[in-house]
């Protein structure tokens, strides 16, 4: 994220510069817990982050919630495939709260429908701001699915 520009507006123009799949390429090896461009772990976390490409860092935890937000600004329905998805469904276990509440954010706004499973394992998470994400993605998938949303 660059100074003056939300995450969102960063990611956004990361995807315009370097395109849509490197980027969503790149935050799937960081949820994975790879290594990925420095100037893309700039692009999602901002400036005055440099001190997360040392691999010493402590909270190193950082680079796969940035990992997952990303996805959530950078996925489109065409862009949304195995891996993604594999990914994603794996972050909802992470053993950081962080990454589990923006995972179940991701798979709600994408309405990941393969996430359910690991969702509803979170409605009794011991961390309650990931407890309500996990309620709200299973709401809006749960509201997907029904006859009424489609008609």
């Amino acid at each position: 994220m660059t100074w003056g520009m939300t995450p969102r507006q960063s990611i956004e123009a990361a995807c315009r510069a370097r395109g849509a799949d490197a980027v969503i390429a790149g935050c799937i090896t960081l949820i994975e817990g790879g290594d990925t461009d420095p100037g893309l772990i700039i692009a999602l976390a901002g400036p005055g982050q440099e001190r997360f490409l040392d691999k010493s860092e402590k909270e190193r935890y950082w680079l796969r919630v940035w990992g997952v937000r990303g996805l959530l600004w950078a996925l489109s329905e065409e862009r949304t495939d195995e891996r993604t998805e594999t990914a994603v469904i794996n972050a909802l276990g992470d053993a950081h709260w962080r990454v589990r509440e923006m995972a179940a954010k991701l798979a709600a706004r994408h309405r990941l429908d393969s996430a359910q499973p690991a969702l509803a394992g979170l409605l009794t998470d011991d961390n309650e701001r990931v407890r309500a994400a996990a309620a709200r993605a299973v709401r809006v998938l749960q509201a997907s699915e029904s006859p009424e949303s489609s008609s």
